[in-house]
């Protein structure tokens, strides 16, 4: 803010009191850059996320507080307003409670194991030599390239009791992997770290490439080791990329449904192999139970909000720049 004097004062009076001009932002909004103009540009993406987006979930959210089955579809019978009874049947279910807690518990091993090998293998990249780094882009950008019903199959058939070359390379029979729960879950694990690993390969090691040479060469000289390094050199100045990457496989891995559903059968035996998203559809299309389907999706939604959010939450505290 600056000051200046309106004339020069001469004489023994009180001094003339100084004007104020105007801020240097409101003279560049008055210079012709108008306070709407980004959101005149982000309003065409604005305009297609209202459509693909919004509209979707107001529309989930409403069904969810209905009775919508078969019979409402159909016209046999009229809609009516349910309020919160839906997810107050919902909640009083203990299969939704324990497909909850396998969700939850499942989708935090598949982030953790895609973050480790992610940044593991971009590390990696870092290391070997241009052939070698070729050859790895190519692989892994291939593996995230295959759509995930085709991924499933093969690996399914990889492990395969009667045909697929594991067992027979470990000698294991006719040994299944999708009749136990926990050997299921494994199986599916393998197939959504293939398929996931590349993107964080990828991102993570772009920000390595964009972190400054001399600060990892000072580190080195004041002799601190390659782990070292990574933990308290590249890791901080990297968080901002790690955050990304860690919000987008929470997503991914929560909201799990064609791996679960191809390589188990829908679900595994008896349902043990349960997800949020699988047992969803089992409601919404398998028992035309459309409105407890809507709920099960809104409850996600709102998971994955909540954990966003306190995520962000946390790394605000510790100062980070996002």
């Amino acid at each position: 803010m600056t000051t200046q004097l309106t004339e020069k004062h001469t004489g023994t009076g009180p001094a003339p009191r100084p004007t104020r001009t105007a801020p240097a932002a409101r003279r560049t909004r008055s210079g012709g850059h108008r306070p709407w103009t980004p959101w005149l540009y982000l309003l065409p993406a604005l305009a297609v996320l209202g459509g693909l987006l919004v509209y979707p979930v107001y529309q989930l959210g409403l069904i969810s507080f209905l009775e919508y089955t078969q019979a409402q579809v159909s016209g046999g019978e009229p809609t009516s307003f349910q309020g919160l009874g839906n997810y107050t049947t919902l909640f009083a279910d203990p299969q939704f409670r324990q497909v909850l807690l396998t969700t939850v518990v499942f989708a935090a091993v598949c982030v953790a194991t895609t973050l480790a090998v992610g940044c593991a293998l971009a590390v990696l990249l870092t290391r070997v030599r241009a052939l070698p780094r070729l050859v790895l882009m190519l692989a892994a950008l291939g593996a995230w390239a295959t759509p995930a019903i085709t991924g499933s199959t093969v690996w399914v058939f990889l492990f395969d009791p009667d045909f697929g070359p594991v067992n027979r390379l470990l000698g294991l029979g006719d040994h299944s992997w999708t009749y136990g729960r926990y050997s299921a879950f494994a199986l599916v694990l393998l197939e959504v770290v293939w398929c996931s690993f590349p993107f964080v390969m990828v991102t993570v090691y772009a920000g390595i490439k964009a972190v400054p040479s001399e600060v990892l060469e000072a580190a080195a000289l004041d002799g601190a080791s390659q782990w070292r390094i990574w933990r308290s050199v590249t890791a901080p100045m990297l968080r901002p990329i790690l955050v990304v990457v860690t919000i987008q496989s929470i997503i991914w891995d929560f909201k799990l449904f064609t791996q679960i559903y191809v390589m188990t059968n829908g679900g595994g035996i008896a349902g043990q192999n349960l997800v949020l998203n699988v047992y969803a559809y089992q409601k919404a299309f398998a028992s035309s139970q459309y409105s407890l389907g809507s709920a099960i999706g809104v409850v996600m939604l709102l998971v994955l909000l909540a954990v966003t959010l306190v995520y962000l939450r946390l790394l605000r505290r510790q100062g980070e720049e996002l």
